[in-house]
């Protein structure tokens, strides 16, 4: 299958030009687009609460999606790194069209996976340390980290305690479940378990 993806942050904008784009492209490459998918929403919101999310959720190996450039995906680096890892996992092809991105099963696609490997594995790194200081200079003002002393509970066993800081940080800063869990490292289903288990939204 070949996916058209299309999107506009308001309704002001048409969805025309970027159709236009996209069947320019298709033409000139031998190719025709089996479904589209339209939507009108900012690309701040998380890909999982728009309709890019199901489509993501729906490709199998061999799919491709075309969409007009890298901004249509999503508005922040982490977020695009995100969508563009899950193709990747699901051997799905992506191509944009202004930025000339064709990412598939060549080296191009090899490299650009490394990057964001080594992205997020800065990210990581550095959030890790932000935490360190933020917990350093909390003690130094004689604030009590963690939870009340002489409460003993169960989620205090849990696994992914260890990972408590990083976790609340990353989900306050809107980060999603699946970016999280690629980032510390873990499984998805047990943070999004940890997550329900501790109250946070």
């Amino acid at each position: 299958m070949t996916y058209g993806y299309i999107r506009v942050s308001s309704d002001k904008q048409t969805v025309e030009n970027q159709r236009f784009e996209i069947n320019k492209f298709c033409a000139a490459h031998g190719m025709k687009i089996d479904d589209w998918i339209e939507e009108t929403i900012s690309g701040t919101k998380t890909y999982q609460s728009r309709k890019l999310g199901e489509l993501l959720n729906n490709t199998q190996k061999g799919d491709t999606i075309i969409c007009s450039e890298l901004s249509r995906l999503g508005r922040n680096l982490f977020m695009i790194m995100e969508i563009l890892n899950i193709c990747m996992v699901r051997s799905c092809r992506l191509w944009t069209i202004k930025d000339g991105y064709h990412l598939g099963d060549d080296i191009n696609a090899k490299v650009l996976a490394f990057a964001f490997g080594l992205s997020a594995e800065i990210e990581r790194n550095l959030i890790s340390q932000r935490t360190k200081e933020a917990l350093a200079r909390k003690r130094a003002e004689g604030v009590h980290i963690g939870r009340p002393v002489g409460r003993h509970t169960r989620i205090e066993r849990l696994r992914l305690n260890k990972y408590h800081e990083q976790i609340v940080e990353l989900v306050d800063s809107g980060k999603s479940l699946s970016f999280i869990s690629r980032i510390l490292n873990i499984n998805r289903n047990s943070l999004r378990r940890y997550v329900a288990r501790i109250g946070l939204k």
